[in-house]
Formats: C-alpha cells, sequence, structure tokens
C-alpha cells in the first residue's frame, strides 16, 4: 500500500510509469555511467543539464514544462521559491535564471531526481537552488511564488493531498502556476482548488496551450 510523507507519496507509486513509459518515481539515484547531457533553453537561458532514465521526462523538457515555463508569469526576484516535483530541474533552474536572489527550494520523492537537479545547479551556477525530499525545508517557510507540474498519475487522492499541503504555504500577494493536462482534469481541478482553498485565495484559469491548462492560484495580500 502506498503512503504519504510530507504531501508526498511513497510506496508502490514509486515504480509506477505513465502512459508514455516515464517514470515519476524511482528508488535509487543514478550512478554518473547513466546520464545523458542535454542541451535545454529555458525562457531564454541555455543550458547543457544531466538527465537520466527513471525520471519524469529523463530525455527532454516534457509538453508541459515548456507550457509552463512559456506561460507563466515572472517568478517573484526574492524571496523563496518553489518547484514542486522538480524531476531533473528544468522549472527549478529556470526560477534560478530569471531570479538569481531567491532561494529556490526543489522538492521530489525521487532521489535520482533530486541527485540530477544538485548537480544541474551547480552546472549552472544557481547557488541558490535547494533541491531535496519535503523534510528539507523548514515549517515556517512560506512561498512568495509556486511552479509546478504535478504528478497527475499518482491518482486524484494524492494530488489533492500533495497540493493542499503546499498550496496554503503561499505568502500573502504569493502566486502558483500548475500546468494540468485538459483531458486529466484540469478544469475539475480549478473549482475544487478554489472550494478547500477559501476566500484567501483566487483561483482560475491562467492560459490554455497544446492541450494544458496553466491554473492561476494567487493568496490575498
Amino acid at each position: 500500500m502506498a503512503t504519504m510523507h510530507n504531501g508526498l507519496q511513497t510506496g508502490p507509486i514509486a515504480a509506477a510509469q505513465n502512459g508514455r513509459g516515464e517514470q515519476y518515481f524511482a528508488a535509487n539515484p543514478s550512478s554518473p555511467d547513466e546520464r545523458r547531457t542535454l542541451h535545454v533553453r529555458l525562457r531564454g537561458h541555455e543550458a547543457d543539464v544531466q538527465v537520466s532514465n527513471g525520471v519524469f521526462s529523463g530525455n527532454r523538457v516534457d509538453l508541459g514544462t515548456s507550457v509552463l515555463l512559456r506561460h507563466a508569469p515572472a517568478p517573484s526576484r526574492i524571496g523563496n521559491l518553489l518547484d514542486l516535483g522538480c524531476g531533473w530541474g528544468p522549472i527549478a533552474l529556470a526560477m534560478g535564471f530569471e531570479s538569481p536572489e531567491a532561494d529556490i527550494w526543489a522538492l521530489d520523492v525521487n532521489e535520482r531526481a533530486v541527485e540530477l537537479t544538485r548537480a544541474n545547479a551547480q552546472t549552472c551556477a544557481l547557488a541558490r537552488i535547494h533541491a531535496g525530499t519535503a523534510g528539507m525545508i523548514p515549517t515556517d517557510i512560506q512561498f512568495d511564488t509556486i511552479w509546478s507540474n504535478p504528478p497527475i498519475r499518482v491518482g486524484k487522492e494524492a494530488l489533492h493531498d500533495l497540493l493542499m499541503t503546499w498550496l496554503p504555504r503561499l505568502a500573502p500577494d504569493g502566486g502558483a502556476y500548475l500546468v494540468v493536462q485538459r483531458n486529466l482534469g484540469a478544469d475539475s481541478l480549478i473549482p475544487w482548488l478554489a472550494a478547500r482553498l477559501g476566500s484567501s485565495f483566487d483561483v482560475g484559469k491562467y492560459a490554455s496551450s497544446k492541450g494544458y491548462r496553466v491554473i492561476e492560484v494567487r493568496r490575498h495580500a
């Protein structure tokens, strides 16, 4: 049976694959000889990064992440930013390039993903990216910006638990931007979030592209 830890699911789901055969979670870090170098462009910034099998979208920037990076507004220039479900780090790296004075927390349950994000941040000289599991993030931190391509295929209950663990930690006047496929429930997720988060938050569709929705969550000042 799967279990929850700090809002991210562990257990048998750790080996689950999505419909394209990409693993969202894997148990073991990758050795250097398993890694491949990928040249990427992240919101106008180019970089050579390391990717690996056993990490979500381990051979490219996936389409959902590309949509998020194309449409999300600029992250806060300072403060604390969160990449929820970082994979090998494309979202965290983009945040780091745009907001070099902010602290970026890159969160994943996948040890291989955390290891790759740390390595890629070091290669890109982005020293303020902190990659790890949920337990590394101080409990009193609020986030000025959250960007996420959340792991929809972990199931509705696990996804809802994940989002309700982290979205309430938006700082006043902070914003979260989540990319979700339309045919995987993006439109129904919007009213659900609005009802669960309550009157202190505004939730709506920010952008649509290539079958994806970018959902905006803003906390009132």
